[in-house]
């Protein structure tokens, strides 16, 4: 039986400081929502693929925490919170449950835990999956930070399928390797930088982060 969450937490628990192999280290956390893949019925691709695009994107030194999961709102909150509050996660990517259907319950459960709202991601994430079908006005993806004393972290919605989750962080390119529409993870740094944590770079042949001049480390 699904047990519906409470629409905020209000008491998060602190959190310990992980082990980082270098300063600048992000802790990421890669949750599969599926009751199938969970279950052993087939493969699960949303972690590999996640895995896949953030070694090719990421030029600072990051650390995977990876959770497959059932589509249970309890579970997938007590994942979440798992991963910020006590695995020291700085960002948080899920991937499934986020359409209409009964089962489809990974924004509730990613609301449920979170201190603030992030409309600006789900809005994106919907603009570019509209390029390809007019069904991507079915997806319900949020993002949300959670809050606990002395950390916090970005945790955010993605589709389940693989090259839906490139396209969403990467954006959509032109045949000649033009930017068309800007995904999101441009935008996932700098929010990294405003809630406290690590200097995040990026590989700008795959995905440039976006600084204002003011919050740009010089080049060593």
């Amino acid at each position: 039986m699904t047990t519906t969450p409470r629409t905020r937490m209000t008491t998060p628990t602190p959190s310990p400081t992980p082990s980082l192999r270098h300063p600048d280290e992000i802790v990421i956390g890669l949750v599969s929502v599926s009751d199938r893949a969970s279950k052993g019925v087939y493969d699960d691709q949303g972690i590999p693929a996640l895995i896949s695009w953030l070694d090719s994107a990421l030029a600072s030194p990051w650390r995977a925490e990876t959770r497959l999961i059932e589509d249970d709102a309890a579970v997938i909150s007590a994942t979440l919170i798992e991963l910020v509050d006590t695995a020291g996660c700085d960002l948080v990517l899920t991937t499934g449950g986020t359409g209409p259907a009964r089962r489809d319950v990974t924004p509730e459960a990613t609301l449920a835990v979170g201190t603030k709202e992030m409309p600006g991601f789900g809005e994106q994430m919907r603009q570019i999956s509209l390029n390809f079908v007019p069904t991507a006005i079915l997806s319900r993806q949020v993002a949300v930070i959670r809050e606990t004393p002395g950390h916090a972290a970005l945790i955010i919605n993605l589709p389940g399928q693989p090259k839906a989750i490139r396209e969403t962080l990467e954006g959509l390119r032109e045949a000649s390797g033009a930017l068309q529409v800007p995904g999101i993870f441009p935008a996932v740094p700098y929010c990294i930088d405003l809630i406290g944590g690590p200097y995040v770079t990026t590989h700008a042949a795959v995905v440039t982060a976006f600084r204002p001049k003011s919050a740009q480390r010089a080049s060593s």
